[in-house]
């Protein structure tokens, strides 16, 4: 029976998010990564080619996660659009103080990981990822009566800028989030909505 790798993508990826979250991408090098995860050079390069590649996972691996966890919240409405949405806008902000590293990382946006450069499979994986949320978000939309205009942009506003907002208000000056912050977001999110129409 094969023995497992000793320093797999996951663990190397670890190391990675911890760097990028502490000094940013640019302090995210192989030779980082490597020295971080106690692990040869050659282990990096034999599991991510380049560094290209190597921004490109430790981005895709942290936003695929927390998306997974926001769509399941978003999509689980029932028959109440409106607590979907402020529970979202709750979510962004629980997840974010369980996974602080994570968070800071994102808050830096894809074009810091070189996005631009990424190869097409990456920039595919990131562009489904994106279209599940916001085709998320137009569907809730729909179901609170949202037809465009300035109503998608409350919308949007209630559900991704504002919690974002929250956190990344604490997170740039390395503080941790309050206590109050999911139960402050949850309540913006509502009073933002409070003046859509009621929906079909």
């Amino acid at each position: 029976m094969a023995r497992p790798p000793r320093y797999d993508s996951a663990l190397l990826l670890d190391a990675a998010v911890i760097l990028a979250a502490r000094g940013g991408p640019a302090a995210v090098t192989m030779a980082a990564v490597a020295q971080a995860a106690g692990a040869p050079s050659g282990s990096v390069y034999h599991r991510f080619p380049s560094r290209t590649a190597l921004l490109a996972e430790v981005w895709l691996r942290t936003v695929e996660r927390f998306q997974e966890g926001y769509l399941a919240v978003l999509t689980a409405s029932g028959d109440d659009p409106r607590q979907a949405a402020v529970a979202a806008s709750r979510q962004v902000v629980a997840w974010s103080r369980e996974n602080q590293e994570e968070a800071a990382l994102l808050l830096h946006g894809p074009e810091a990981f070189n996005r631009s450069q990424w190869p097409r499979e990456q920039l595919a994986r990131a562009d489904e990822g994106n279209r599940r949320v916001f085709g998320a978000i137009s569907a809730l939309g729909s179901a609170l009566g949202v037809t465009g205009g300035v109503e998608a942009e409350r919308l949007s506003l209630a559900l991704v800028d504002l919690p974002l907002a929250l956190v990344r208000r604490h997170a740039r000056v390395g503080e941790s989030l309050p206590a109050h912050a999911e139960q402050l977001a949850a309540d913006s999110t509502a009073l933002l909505l409070s003046d859509l129409p009621p929906g079909p």
